[in-house]
């Protein structure tokens, strides 16, 4: 009966589509239809994008090499002495002579070549800032030797990315401080298998063109995320189903589209920081406020509130005595700590003392502080504002962004790590970026029997040698040293091989979203391997070039060239008032030739080592100087308003469109940097112009601008403008 009606209702309804208005019925009916597709579709696309927050592509990852297995790839192909050499060039603002941001617009010419520089004098300043120093006859010889160099590197290190195997990405499920949550070996085939299939996919749609597109308008928004004015891309979990969620992400996970939203100012505004070295003892505190941090404050005496400022007295810490005595204990224990000399690099983790690193900095220890990222407190923020070098991660499954070898000592106190969790992963990792004899320090109250044993086992597995054990009085914290042993014949005595020695073909300093072993890398013994040798002592290392360093020549004129031009034109000839730096990020370290230059300035120096470039950073670690990979088309691990300035020699011209959205490089510029903090960029002229207009449509102001040929250079500065 029903199949009667249902043929009966079919043939009613084909008999209205003959009628004369029959036409109308079908295209509503089709409307319906079409309608209820893209509703359906639309609801599909929504709900499955909410799920997707990591990245879409691993196909730019290019792991670094080692200079262990093969020294030569730590040659740069050009030495950075070219870079330096290249000159600077005003956007389309400044091509003719005219006023810019209230300054005067000056010209200089020569004989052989025509050079333009403008400078803007900031509104602030009563009497003008000196006039650019820039060294022509040096910077002539080599402009087309610039530009041969970066071409240069970027074939050599896209070769590199081909052949070299890349790090995989773990898995979302991964642990807290313990390392919780193992990878599973199928999903990570399945992901090196997408990945190969990407790499093909990205090379088929490379972008031609220019970095920039020079007709792309910019409308700038606030981004509304958790954080908030803390908002980290990579490490907060912002994603429509994360908000849900834990509050960051268990791995580092950046979001799917580049970030093109500026990060709010505090809630009570943001003021100048304190300056160094006053920042030690006290901060405003409404620069770094946040909710927890009023409720720590309460529990600890090592931080007071006072007034509109944070205060930290030098008699208080977080450890029951003094710093200071606690430092003289370690040293008493182990007597070939010398701090300061023997000494020099020290990774600590966790970011609960930051006393504890300025009274190392005193000793002329540099201490890179790791912010582990479930400090809800936002502790590394609190350091960085006093001055300090820190960075935020993770350490769960994946591989700290550091080379092999690179620490003299790796201090934790009390930083709740377990480290003797998943069959001792995390202290591998420390054993991977500890140096050959050096020191591993820790330091903790009312350790468990448990966690006590399986410590004892795991460092006597992997050869550690305990040197001290005892309780520091005054803190009543029980310490204990252990030492990284320096030659390989002692892995040979263990009666059981667990665990194992990695295989020859790794490569230790491979870092770049590699997960973490479970194996014991060999202990470089031949002079042409980095870490075979303790490096020499504090100051002379600054200007010791290994044996294993395959371009010494290149190393020592990056060193000069760079030490020349800050001396000659950064320190006096743009307008920065350098007793306001403190906190500076070098964008596209080489050699570490511009950190070495600052020194003898009160600042400290991130030097960046982009993935996709020759690796170089185990000798910046070897000079005793600290930096870090990264890659750019990322965002970077710390948080917002962390540095002073912004250091970037052809960082964009190097990238050679392997971005998705190159003008997200300049947002998170913006990101990093502190209101009142500066940018300097040198670059080919054709990448400055459209920089400039973007840095002009975010508020910055252009303090000079300077050209010659077609290399040139752009110094701004960051204002408190928020849309």
């Amino acid at each position: 009966m029903m199949e009667i009606k249902r043929k009966m209702g079919i043939a009613h309804f084909a008999r209205r589509i003959k009628q004369p208005r029959g036409i109308w019925v079908k295209m509503a009916f089709i409307v319906v239809l079409g309608l209820c597709f893209v509703f359906f579709w639309s609801f599909l696309s929504s709900y499955a994008s909410s799920f997707n927050v990591q990245r879409e592509s691993f196909d730019d990852i290019a792991e670094p090499v080692s200079s262990r297995t093969k020294p030569a790839r730590n040659e740069v192909t050009e030495s950075s002495k070219s870079h330096e050499k290249s000159k600077v060039e005003s956007g389309s603002k400044s091509k003719e002579a005219k006023h810019v941001g209230g300054g005067s617009v000056h010209k200089h010419e020569t004989k052989k070549k025509k050079e333009h520089v403008v400078v803007s004098h900031p509104p602030h300043k009563k009497k003008d800032f000196p006039k650019p120093v820039v060294v022509v006859e040096e910077e002539e010889a080599v402009v087309k030797e610039v530009q041969e160099q970066v071409e240069a590197e970027t074939e050599e290190s896209e070769s590199n990315k081909e052949d070299g195997e890349e790090g995989t990405e773990s898995d979302n499920n991964e642990g807290e401080y313990d390392g919780n949550g193992d990878e599973s070996n199928a999903s990570a085939d399945e992901e090196v298998e997408e990945k190969k299939e990407e790499v093909e996919i990205s090379k088929k749609r490379k972008r031609k063109g220019p970095v920039f597109d020079p007709k792309a308008e910019y409308s700038w928004r606030l981004c509304n995320t958790r954080s908030k004015h803390n908002y980290m891309p990579c490490i907060d979990n912002d994603g429509l189903i994360g908000r849900l969620q834990s509050y960051r992400h268990r791995e580092r996970s950046c979001p799917k589209k580049p970030v093109m939203c500026l990060v709010p100012l505090p809630h009570d505004g943001y003021d100048p920081p304190v300056p160094w070295p006053e920042s030690k003892s006290k901060i405003l505190y409404k620069n770094v406020a946040h909710p927890k941090l009023a409720a720590y404050i309460k529990k600890h005496n090592w931080v007071n509130e006072y007034g509109e400022y944070l205060t930290f007295p030098q008699n208080k810490s977080a450890f029951s005595g003094n710093v200071l005595q606690y430092l003289e204990f370690i040293q008493e224990m182990v007597p070939d700590i010398e701090w300061g000399k023997n000494v020099r690099i020290m990774l600590d983790i966790g970011c609960s003392e930051s006393s504890f690193v300025a009274a190392l900095l005193d000793k002329d220890v540099l201490t890179v502080s790791l912010g582990l990222k479930d400090d809800l407190v936002d502790l590394a923020q609190v350091a960085l504002e006093r001055g300090f070098p820190t960075f935020v991660s993770a350490l769960a499954n994946r591989r700290l962004p550091f080379p092999s070898g690179v620490f003299d000592i790796i201090h934790c106190s009390a930083c709740r790590v377990h480290w003797h969790s998943h069959g001792g992963r995390l202290l591998l990792e420390m054993n991977r970026i500890l140096r050959p004899n050096g020191y591993f320090i820790l330091s903790s109250n009312n350790e468990k029997i448990e966690d006590d044993e399986a410590m004892t086992a795991l460092t006597a597995s992997i050869c550690w040698n305990i040197l001290a054990h005892k309780t520091e009085e005054a803190s009543e914290m029980g310490v204990r040293i252990y030492q990284k042993p320096e030659s390989n014949d002692i892995y040979e005595l263990r009666r059981r091989k667990n665990p194992p020695l990695c295989k020859e073909n790794e490569n230790p300093d491979a870092a770049w979203y590699v997960p973490m072993k479970t194996c014991l890398y060999e202990i470089p013994s031949a002079i042409e391997q980095h870490g075979a040798e303790w490096p020499e002592e504090w100051p002379k290392r600054l200007e010791t070039y290994p044996e294993w360093l395959t371009s010494k020549e290149k190393a020592v004129g990056d060193t000069d060239h760079w030490k020349a031009m800050v001396n000659k034109s950064y320190l006096t000839g743009l307008g920065i008032d350098w007793l306001h730096i403190r906190n500076v990020m070098d964008m596209t370290a080489i050699y570490g030739g511009f950190a070495a230059s600052l020194v003898n300035q009160s600042v400290w120096v991130m030097n960046v080592v982009p993935v996709h470039s020759p690796d170089t950073l185990p000798f910046i670690y070897e000079r005793g100087l600290i930096g870090i990979y990264h890659d750019w088309c990322e965002p970077f691990g710390t948080y917002p308003r962390s540095y002073d300035l912004l250091h970037a020699d052809h960082l964009f011209s190097r990238l050679k469109n392997r971005c998705k959205q190159p003008a997200s490089i300049v947002v998170e510029m913006d990101r990093l940097t502190r209101p009142g903090g500066w940018v300097v960029v040198r670059d080919k002229v054709e990448i400055l112009e459209p920089l400039e207009e973007i840095l002009r449509s975010l508020h910055w102001e252009i303090r000079m601008t300077y050209a010659q040929d077609k290399e040139g250079m752009l110094c701004a500065q960051k204002t408190l403008w928020r849309p």
